[in-house]
């Protein structure tokens, strides 16, 4: 892995964090829920009586987001190296994966971790363990560019 420390922004990076860091948490304290995306977009599958408001705000966050951020700056170009079926097949699989894990990213790595959480702890060493074993088995065992 090479780091490009021409346009490295560490600064952009630590504000990020810091606003999802501020959102997960006001999420929390303010609702008494915790930030997994795929729990709250799931739970507008079947929701409860007033759960549709705040998830419908918190996901519409998450959408408007970018044009937020084109008032402070352009927004980085998009590269995707993958075909179709590989993004399809990869969305799936990582809709599945929450399923079964009991939560996403957001909710196990973001918020469980911050807790202390010893399950979440389990759920992100799992997931990030599964993400570098098929990135290292596409790129250098198979060579795909998947």
């Amino acid at each position: 892995m090479n780091v490009d420390w021409a346009n490295f922004t560490p600064w952009s990076a630590l504000a990020g964090g810091l606003l999802i860091g501020l959102a997960a948490g006001g999420l929390l304290l303010f609702n008494g829920r915790i930030a997994g995306v795929s729990g709250i977009l799931g739970g507008l599958l079947q929701p409860a009586q007033g759960e549709t408001g705040w998830r419908l705000a918190f996901l519409a966050g998450l959408a408007l987001a970018p044009l937020f951020y084109t008032l402070a700056a352009p927004l980085p170009p998009v590269e995707v190296d993958a075909g179709w079926l590989a993004l399809i097949a990869s969305g799936l699989l990582v809709g599945i994966g929450t399923r079964y894990g009991g939560g996403c990213t957001s909710g196990h790595g973001v918020c469980g971790m911050a807790r202390g959480s010893k399950r979440a702890l389990a759920a992100t060493a799992a997931f990030m363990g599964a993400g570098f074993a098929v990135v290292y088995l596409l790129r250098r065992v198979l060579g795909s560019a998947a």
